[in-house]
């Protein structure tokens, strides 16, 4: 099989097109929970070698290196990430043949892991996360980025390790890092939108914080509902459907 072939067997099977949405919104919902969203500007800061004054004034000039400093920001925890990601899904491929019980049990535990989000099991909220960091800029930009997946906090470290749980269950390599990498385009999208529209995203970033908790509640539900389908199967089930309605469909690659 050709390289474009394992590329097109692996994202258009139907478990993973179910997965990458949801992969995506876990992203999402990690980056506006309270664990990293007030966090952003000290790290914007960090990464661009600018100060906040600097990064609110939006100057053109500058534009070039906030995209270049998060770009590297992103690519040093995607990293991370997406290593995570591929022996996750490795594990998957390897306990294939218990695919159904391996379903249950991590189905079992992203239940947990919703839960815990909502805050609703004690002692997993305790917060691991990197307080201080040096302004090191550009130079230091992937380092920081590796350092912020390496130190990834319990309180929204549920969704990361949901994806992961979606990486072992599909089965594969490539596929739990496909899964890692659209969590990570969740996540690191957003970074690079607040560092551009800086000013904006200041206003925005206190609206949601105003509304943390109803955050907090829709990622651990959708965690939740997740872990769920997994137990009961109806996941499989769905994943089978849009296999064969997509099986007839030939992608470009």
């Amino acid at each position: 099989m050709s390289v474009a072939d394992t590329f097109s067997s692996t994202v258009w099977s139907g478990s993973l097109l179910l997965a990458l949405p949801v992969a995506a919104a876990a992203g999402l919902v990690s980056f506006l929970s309270p664990c990293v969203l007030p966090l952003v500007p000290g790290y914007l800061s960090y990464v661009t070698g600018l100060s906040g004054a600097d990064l609110a004034s939006a100057e053109r000039r500058r534009r070039g290196q906030v995209a270049l400093g998060t770009l590297l920001f992103v690519l040093g925890f995607s990293a991370v990430f997406v290593s995570a990601g591929v022996l996750a899904g490795s594990v998957g491929g390897f306990l294939l043949q218990e695919a159904r019980t391996l379903q249950v049990v991590l189905g079992l535990l992203t239940v947990v892991l919703g839960l815990a989000f909502m805050g609703l099991v004690p002692g997993l909220q305790r917060e691991w996360r990197l307080h201080r960091a040096p302004a090191l800029g550009l130079a230091g930009a992937p380092l920081l980025g590796v350092l912020f997946g390496l130190g990834w906090t319990p309180c929204i470290g549920p969704t990361l390790a949901a994806v992961l749980a979606l990486g072992a269950t599909d089965g594969g390599a490539a596929r739990g890092g496909v899964l890692a990498l659209a969590y990570c385009l969740g996540l690191g999208l957003p970074f690079l939108v607040a560092g551009l529209a800086y000013r904006r995203a200041l206003g925005a970033f206190g609206r949601v914080r105003r509304h943390s908790a109803a955050v907090m509640r829709v990622g651990g539900a959708m965690l939740v509902t997740l872990g769920v389908l997994l137990v009961t199967g109806v996941w499989q089930e769905l994943s089978v459907r849009l296999q064969v309605l997509v099986s007839g469909f030939t992608p470009a690659v």
